[in-house]
């Protein structure tokens, strides 16, 4: 049986406290993995750092490592050699590192990437976003457990073709980016449990012990929550940040660059708004709107 906890303070943010009172679940996935509770922290862009990632997994799920946010100049993939290393300091349990292959002015270095997830023994890497073909090749090379991240069934399928160990189905409820086919997870999980063959993990919208045994029950095996981890005092965004989180309500989110076909969901405040503005008066430029999002206040927080 599992419940959950949530702490409110300004200095805490939200506090996860998952406590299991009679059993441990055991999943595919916990056991592929080696890890004590069916929970993934997935990437996110200046968040997945190790000081969070070891965070949740010594506390029984999967800390992830965001590669994009540490792999950046001047020291590139260097920088994400010393994350993970720093993350080892801080844990002895399983935790992987985030790929995300999404469209961008400068290409990052992705074999440079690969090359010190291989070397530094990372044992799982959670791909997302564009034709994962090549990384997935190169990883498993190395005998590296691979979670592809993916909005449509099809997709998935294709991924496990390519060599995907398990999926990790992103319905349209998530935050970031949910692709342009708006299937929420009611159906989309539902889809994925008839039509795959690899095992998978519910991603957007979960942040609860019910919607972890609403998932189970669809045929998944665990959750990816990324937006609730925001919200922990582990967490290395502002304080502000954390409690808007707390505070929103459901209505609280809207999407951007849909004129550009990489649909993003992001909170709703003044800057969304005028990002939303530009876009209806310029659909399709990105530069008309690329100051706005290029997410340097963001970073500094």
């Amino acid at each position: 049986a599992i419940s959950t906890q949530v702490a409110r303070g300004p200095q805490r943010g939200l506090v996860i406290r998952v406590l299991v009172a009679a059993m441990v679940l055991k999943t595919k996935l916990t056991e592929a993995l080696g890890i004590k509770h069916p929970v993934i922290q997935g990437g996110m862009h200046y968040v997945g750092y190790a000081e969070l990632a070891a965070a949740v997994s010594n506390a029984g799920g999967l800390g992830i490592i965001t590669a994009l946010t540490v792999a950046q100049p001047p020291m590139g993939k260097e920088a994400l050699r010393d994350e993970i290393r720093k993350c080892k300091k801080l844990t002895d349990k399983p935790f992987g590192v985030n790929i995300t292959l999404l469209p961008v002015g400068v290409p990052p270095d992705y074999p440079g990437i690969i090359q010190v997830v291989v070397e530094e023994g990372v044992k799982i890497v959670e791909t997302a976003g564009r034709n994962p073909e090549q990384v997935i090749k190169a990883l498993k090379q190395h005998g590296i457990f691979v979670i592809h991240k993916c909005v449509a069934v099809r997709h998935a399928q294709t991924a496990a073709r390519m060599g995907a160990d398990f999926i990790s189905m992103d319905g349209f409820d998530c935050g970031g980016h949910p692709g342009e086919e708006d299937v929420g997870n009611w159906v989309l999980l539902a889809q994925a449990a008839q039509e795959l063959k690899v095992p998978f993990v519910a991603s957007g919208g979960s942040a609860t012990g019910a919607q972890l045994a609403a998932a189970l029950a669809l045929g998944a095996e665990g959750l990816n929550m990324g937006t609730r981890f925001m919200a922990t005092k582990e967490a290395p965004i502002h304080d502000k940040i954390k409690e808007a989180i707390v505070q929103a309500k459901v209505t609280d989110t809207t999407h951007i660059f849909r004129f550009l076909n990489n649909t993003e969901r992001v909170y709703k405040n003044a800057m969304a708004a005028t990002v939303r503005k530009i876009e209806a008066e310029k659909p399709g430029d990105f530069g008309a709107i690329a100051k706005y999002v290029a997410g340097e206040n963001y970073r500094k927080s």
